[in-house]
């Protein structure tokens, strides 16, 4: 999966909405559709805070731990808790998935207009740009990718 781009794997979550409804509490307290949603949803609500972002204000304080996870495409699990804009509680079903990828192929069309220095915060890591935003994504879905996997094993 280290290699995989990030339109393979919105194709792999894709083929993994049907199995939505699947838990194994003994890897997620979650459902695959909750990992599904949420993976989808920090691209969509990231790329809608780096549209408001303004380029002037950045600063690159990006931590060394992000260089480190962002490098070897890693995030350990169980370490980090989701912030509240995409820790997702209500009940999550087939077409709210759907309504969440067709948004993101649409944000990741809008990223590529962005300047190279639209920006979010990132908890962690610091200041996260364009240039590093991908990488992110790519980083953060290839996390909730394996979890699933896991489930569904």
């Amino acid at each position: 999966m280290n290699t995989v781009s990030l339109s393979h794997q919105l194709k792999i979550i894709e083929n993994y909405i049907p199995y939505h409804k699947k838990v194994n509490l003994k890897q997620s307290k979650v459902s695959v559709g909750w990992h599904l949603y949420h993976s989808l949803k920090v691209i969509n609500t990231v790329v809608s805070v780096m549209k408001k972002s303004d380029p002037k204000e950045y600063n690159d304080n990006f931590k060394f731990l992000g260089k480190v996870l962002l490098t070897f495409n890693y995030f350990p699990k169980g370490k980090a808790k989701a912030p509240k804009q995409v820790n997702i509680t209500e009940t999550i079903l087939e077409e709210t998935i759907l309504e969440q990828l067709k948004t993101v192929n649409s944000n990741l069309e809008t990223l590529k207009s962005l300047p190279k220095n639209a920006f979010f915060v990132h908890p962690l890591f610091g200041n996260v740009n364009k240039v590093r935003v991908c990488k992110f994504f790519k980083t953060h879905t290839n996390h909730h990718l394996k979890i699933i996997e896991s489930i569904l094993d």
